[in-house]
């Protein structure tokens, strides 16, 4: 494996723009944008930018939408600060990009369940009451998985696309979400082990990630709802055209080999997909939305303070490719 990126994405002063008089290119696709200025300013110099000049609580002009489509098939990651949004108004941006998938928390007792809409993933500490969660509270064991490296429902098929992730209340310390790129990082593997990862499949599993850090506290519903999948190691990114990695603390083994053997492959692969080279930190604040591409991105979250509420509602689209394998 190589000590760095083979390649850096060129910058353009920090700063890219799209306004009524202007045009903007992002990743070999220019759009010009017709009512309103959007600047994307790129956060690492290999992927993720935030963007100003969205509303995402507002209509969403189509021009607008390509350009958003345009800088994440590019950045992979994008931070839109400032948002003012609730569930509907989230769910409502998100389906302008995709076909939201339906949240595994709907196979949990309602009572377990602190948000209506299915499309919404609770990810934070707070119970159904409004509580900050104690420490051996079921919900938070699981949702501890969140600290391990992953993309979003890699365990599932169809498999997550788009993540829209949202904050209402985050704690002072702590609870940062750190994002890798897995194109980055394939970019930069030697070509013999390129040429032996071509092609291999891994089984994606949640109850194998939870079951990682101990928890195993599943109902037959949940188990029987959500079996193993098997996806590959390597993918074509369809929106840069990039080969990507793609791993998860999902992962269990690789099929065909020996399964030790599979997981040393699969701990070395991640290990080097988060080099600090390959990573951003998104540091949050209230009424950040952060979207990114499950196609191409490992993240994680951080640890915070035991007592320090956060509130974390996320919705995920449907990988459209996956879907139609899914179907065929």
């Amino acid at each position: 494996m190589k000590k760095g990126a083979e390649r850096k994405r060129e910058q353009t002063g920090g700063e890219r723009r799209a306004s009524a008089s202007s045009r903007t290119c992002v990743g070999g696709t220019c759009l010009e944008e017709r009512r309103r200025t959007m600047e994307i300013i790129p956060l690492h110099p290999l992927f993720a930018a935030e963007v100003r000049g969205v509303d995402a609580a507002a209509p969403l002009p189509e021009a607008q939408r390509a350009a958003l489509t345009a800088a994440l098939d590019h950045y992979a990651v994008l931070v839109l600060r400032g948002q003012r949004l609730d569930d509907e108004k989230q769910i409502a941006f998100a389906r302008l990009f995709g076909e939201p998938e339906m949240n595994i928390g709907i196979y949990r007792p309602a009572s377990q369940r602190r948000l209506a809409r299915p499309e919404m993933a609770d990810v934070s500490n707070v119970t159904p009451a409004g509580e900050v969660q104690g420490r051996t509270d079921k919900r938070r064991m699981f949702n501890l998985g969140n600290m391990l490296w992953h993309t979003d429902s890699s365990f599932r098929k169809p498999s997550g696309c788009l993540s829209f992730l949202y904050a209402h209340a985050v704690p002072e310390q702590g609870g940062e979400t750190e994002f890798a790129d897995l194109r980055a990082a394939y970019d930069a593997l030697e070509a013999p082990l390129k040429a032996e990862i071509e092609g291999l499949r891994a089984e994606h599993s949640i109850f194998h990630s939870r079951a990682t850090l101990g928890f195993t506290e599943f109902s037959e519903e949940e188990r029987a709802a959500l079996p193993p999948v098997i996806q590959p190691l390597v993918r074509r990114h369809p929106g840069s055209g990039r080969k990507t990695l793609y791993l998860a603390s999902h992962a269990s083994h690789i099929i065909g080999w020996p399964v030790p053997e599979g997981r040393l492959l699969l701990h070395d692969l991640i290990a080097f997909a988060t080099r600090r080279e390959f990573v951003h930190v998104h540091r949050w604040q209230p009424g950040d939305l952060v979207i990114w591409d499950n196609r191409c991105t490992l993240h994680r979250g951080r640890p915070y303070p035991l007592e320090a509420r956060r509130d974390l509602r996320r919705v995920t689209t449907i990988d459209p490719e996956n879907l139609a394998e899914y179907h065929a």
